[in-house]
């Protein structure tokens, strides 16, 4: 059969990277230059609005027209294709489901109390002056411990966010404290699915990994605390008397209690136990909702005729439950399942174009050209820190964004005489944390609905996101613990 003749296909684990001889370096830039082309316009000139609501989603599936039709001119069939995008969508449906999950989450807890108990208590333990380091702090410890930033900022990342907007500082602060945490704690945990990829992919252990990539992520985390910690010192925050005012209204309208944090306190329990995210939120929802039923009778009535009709539209819609303060109202809202439908159409679409760039060979291609003009030390570093954060544009996923650099840059950092651990340490400080910073990658996507703040508004906030490909480049620059290959 002549179709795909030129295709090759390097199974890695579950992942699949394809090379395709034929495909010359400008067709496979065609579809990514489109692309960009279509999303600054649509920024810049359409103010957005271009498809109206899902302006991305329908630029992502042009990507992937353009794309497939490169790979027809390739003799790539529409079946590899299609079985691409199929595989991927496969490895989504986990995350789409988590989606779906944290959707229910944050109606149920809003209308049991649990969110408002969390702002209510947490006004008065933090202040504005700490506010933000401190939670890049709790964002990172409990990252670490669950190895999870999606759950991170799924549990004590919604209710970091209600309390500092309560508080009057800027969200997109907030979230940028609330990933930076959250990410360095994913990097630095060995129960992390990335922190396991990435030296797998290089040839190193886990441990040997993590202790080299300290060298790197230790001072980008502090100079991050650092930046906080001037940010906090410099917000023109609520009042003690506004404050006051906040708690009064929380009060009036939630029976507030210690006991709601018995539901949180359940979830993180179960996570830390190694439970299955799926099975930690779905019992999160449940037990929520039988809180609500005790404690929230009043709430349920004013939303409802029907107690049981107003948890099943907190689960699935719009629910908002109106206080005697306008900028609560705003807080106490939720889109519930369907407030996550916009989200997962995104993801949906970006693994349409990932998928279609995987099998034509573009993504392949890409790196190559990239691992082609690696003649230097540093250049290694910088075409690997390029070809991560491409890779995090193009194909929509961090997983590929470790896989495919992993496998195509190994042999060149040995033929280097580098020690394996400079490329994981590499992967991870240009892959896994900028996933984040992209808004049509899964990991953006993610981040900016469950936390409700955009990516543009947190992405200059994202300190330790951003800063870490810097890093990671300036230890290669002075040649700063770069780790020589040991032969025997």
């Amino acid at each position: 059969m002549q179709d795909d003749k030129n295709r090759k296909e390097i199974n890695i684990g579950d992942q699949k990277i394809i090379d395709n001889k034929a495909l010359r370096f400008g067709e496979a830039m065609l579809p990514v230059l489109i692309l960009m082309a279509l999303l600054a316009y649509n920024i810049f000139y359409a103010d957005g609005a271009w498809f109206g609501d899902y302006s991305n989603q329908y630029i992502l599936l042009i990507g992937g027209f353009v794309a497939a039709f490169v790979g027809f001119v390739n003799k790539v069939s529409f079946a590899n294709m299609v079985a691409e995008v199929l595989e991927n969508w496969k490895s989504i449906l986990v995350p789409i489901i988590i989606l779906l999950l944290v959707g229910a989450l944050a109606g149920t807890w809003l209308v049991s109390g649990i969110i408002p108990a969390m702002v209510y208590y947490g006004l008065q333990v933090l202040s504005p002056e700490i506010f933000l380091p401190a939670s890049v702090i709790i964002a990172a410890i409990i990252s670490i411990a669950t190895g999870s930033s999606w759950t991170t900022s799924a549990t004590v990342g919604i209710a970091l966010v209600g309390i500092g907007s309560a508080l009057g500082i800027p969200s997109g602060m907030i979230a940028g404290a609330v990933i930076s945490g959250a990410y360095f704690g994913d990097k630095m945990s060995p129960l992390s699915d990335t922190t396991n990829l990435a030296p797998a992919m290089a040839g190193t252990d886990l441990f040997t990994h993590i202790k080299y990539m300290a060298y790197t992520t230790v001072p980008t985390i502090i100079l991050t605390l650092i930046v906080f910690s001037v940010l906090s010192g410099t917000i023109d925050t609520t009042g003690s008397a506004d404050i006051s005012n906040l708690l009064i209204s929380i009060k009036n309208t939630f029976h507030i209690s210690l006991w709601l944090f018995l539901v949180p306190g359940v979830v993180i329990a179960m996570i830390l136990l190694k439970t299955k995210p799926l099975i930690a939120l779905g019992i999160g929802v449940v037990l929520a909702a039988i809180f609500a039923f005790f404690f929230q009778s009043d709430v349920l009535n004013t939303l409802s005729d029907s107690k049981i009709k107003s948890l099943i539209t907190a689960v699935w819609t719009d629910t908002q439950i109106k206080t005697d303060n306008v900028s609560l109202t705003q807080l106490f809202s939720s889109g519930g399942i369907m407030g996550m439908l916009w989200t997962i159409l995104l993801i949906i679409s970006a693994m349409v174009f990932g998928g279609v760039m995987d099998a034509i060979g573009a993504l392949a291609k890409i790196t190559k050209a990239l691992l082609s003009v690696a003649t230097s030390v540093f250049g290694l570093f910088a075409s690997t820190v390029v070809s991560c954060l491409g890779l995090n544009v193009i194909a929509s996923d961090q997983y590929l964004a470790l896989v495919i650099p992993g496998k195509m840059f190994k042999k060149a950092y040995e033929d280097k005489g580098l020690a394996p651990q400079n490329l994981s340490r590499t992967l991870e400080d240009s892959g896994t944390v900028t996933s984040v910073l992209i808004p049509w990658n899964t990991c953006g996507a993610y981040q900016s609905s469950v936390l409700g703040v955009g990516v543009s508004e947190y992405f200059i906030y994202a300190i330790f996101n951003w800063l870490s490909p810097f890093t990671t480049l300036l230890f290669a620059a002075f040649k700063i613990k770069i780790k020589q290959l040991v032969t025997e």
